[in-house]
């Protein structure tokens, strides 16, 4: 890491390049945001804005479920329980009895209540509180390489599965008649939000872990002319967002989580204007 910082240095002659949490905080940022501008687009084409910040509520749990079982490393009992929790949902959602918003919201309420009851028995709530709005300043390098491995298996699985996501997104009668197995996709894709909202709550926060996946692909869905074109722009409204951000934040002493989300938020209005008056035009 030594290498890389004194790199960052040389290429970002600014005060805040200064200190070594900046600079991890800067390299975590480049990580997640790609990440948030790509699984984004296909969270908007399936309607999971929902369904991502059930699972962010649903971290309490996980955390909750760590400490009882002892657990030093929450990361391991999050995901665990994410990855439960989110092919739960999926399961009941494939039986059709209730409406997905419905389902949704019943999971993510009692995934939210029973972290709160859990931590808050142990008298320890507090302490864990942090993980609502979370601290991207508190990256360490260990876990920026966990953002580099998250990174390069999703663009790995995109690359290869692209085409059956995005068609299963769009139309799953037509893709089920393409004999692409439709809800093996679909619980692929579940599991890489999991996967995502999992290993980026500790940074974000559960508060606004749905923020990051959903503003930049809307964004991107105001303006973009083709496919390309959304994935491009939502990645870079992603990017763009967590960079400025950050640095934003470091000056003005604010939460980088909040400032990066009100960034992005901007950015969707802006582009809500542009296609407004694109199509009166």
């Amino acid at each position: 890491m030594d290498a890389i910082y004194q790199l960052m240095e040389t290429l970002l002659p600014f005060d805040w390049a200064e200190f070594h949490y900046m600079k991890n905080a800067l390299l975590a940022v480049l990580l997640i945001t790609p990440l948030f501008g790509l699984v984004g687009t296909m969270v908007v084409n399936n309607r999971m804005s929902f369904f991502s910040d059930a699972l962010g509520h649903s971290a309490l749990t996980g955390i909750a479920i760590g400490v009882l079982m002892g657990v030093d490393n929450y990361l391991f009992s999050m995901l665990g329980f994410a990855l439960l929790f989110a092919l739960g949902i999926s399961a009941v959602l494939d039986s059709g009895n209730s409406s997905a918003d419905t389902i949704i919201g019943v999971f993510s309420s009692t995934g939210l209540a029973l972290g709160v009851v859990l931590l808050s028995a142990s008298g320890g709530f507090a302490k864990y509180s942090s993980y609502l709005i979370g601290d991207i300043l508190t990256v360490q390098p260990s876990e920026i390489l966990l953002l580099l491995f998250v990174l390069l298996g999703v663009l790995v699985i995109w690359f290869f599965f692209f085409n059956k996501l995005l068609l299963v997104s769009i139309n799953p009668d037509l893709a089920a008649s393409k004999d692409i197995r439709v809800r093996l996709i679909q619980k692929l894709f579940v599991i890489i939000v999991a996967v995502i909202v999992t290993v980026s709550i500790k940074w974000v926060g559960v508060l606004i872990i749905n923020s990051l996946l959903v503003l930049p692909a809307a964004s991107a869905r105001n303006v973009a002319r083709s496919m390309r074109g959304y994935h491009g722009i939502a990645v870079l409204i992603s990017v763009v967002s967590g960079v400025a951000g950050l640095i934003l934040s470091y000056y003005c002493g604010t939460a980088a989580g909040g400032t990066i989300v009100l960034l992005a938020a901007a950015a969707f209005f802006v582009t809500f204007l542009v296609n407004r008056f694109r199509s009166r035009a």
